[in-house]
């Protein structure tokens, strides 16, 4: 059996990259099999950046192959804002409703409410090189109000171009990761993984 470590504690992450990551006789783990594991600080100023740099840390701390992920919100009528600081929006990392409503208020007198989901994955040997990267993009916009209760982060609000009239949130899984970011960016990295696996 080949192990693939994913170098995120975000359960929502953990279940979508479980569910796309789907290649026979590979085990996920995450950074709950690896308690030691430190918290990497996030300082690369694009997610490629970051996720260069989870999945490097990750394998060097673990000694196993690992996937670095690291996704956002750019907002066009925001200066491409939150960014790369899209989990800390709004202060303290992890709290999405917060996250949420501080993003609306900055829209609230906003025409262009344009915006996209952008994720960024790279995959390190044990020794740390990154090997490969791959990046997907989801195009859409800011919905007044959030709707939906599946998903996370800015799911609720934002209204992918490809499911016209419904948030992210109120696709169901299988719809979700066919058009997401996150989806099309491991669709790009898993025939690397086939490859070296």
């Amino acid at each position: 059996m080949k192990r693939l470590l994913l170098a995120t504690r975000n359960e929502g992450k953990q279940r979508e990259l479980r569910e796309l990551l789907a290649i026979p006789n590979l085990v996920l783990e995450t950074f709950a099999q690896y308690p030691l594991i430190g918290e990497l600080e996030e300082t690369g100023v694009t997610f490629e950046a970051n996720a260069r740099a989870k999945a490097a840390h990750a394998a060097r701390s673990s000694g196993v192959l690992s996937l670095g992920e690291d996704s956002g919100l750019e907002v066009d009528s925001l200066g491409g804002a939150p960014g790369v600081f899209s989990a800390r929006y709004a202060g303290a990392r992890g709290y999405d409703e917060a996250n949420i409503e501080k993003l609306l208020r900055e829209l609230a007198r906003a025409e262009n409410r344009h915006a996209r989901f952008v994720c960024a994955v790279a995959v390190a040997e044990p020794d740390g090189e990154v090997t490969a990267t791959a990046r997907g993009t989801c195009e859409g916009s800011i919905a007044l109000t959030p709707r939906g209760a599946g998903g996370f982060g800015y799911d609720p609000i934002f209204l992918p171009d490809a499911a016209p009239g419904r948030t992210m949130a109120e696709l169901t899984p299988v719809e979700k990761a066919a058009l997401s970011h996150r989806g099309q960016a491991l669709r790009r990295i898993v025939p690397f993984l086939r490859e070296i696996l």
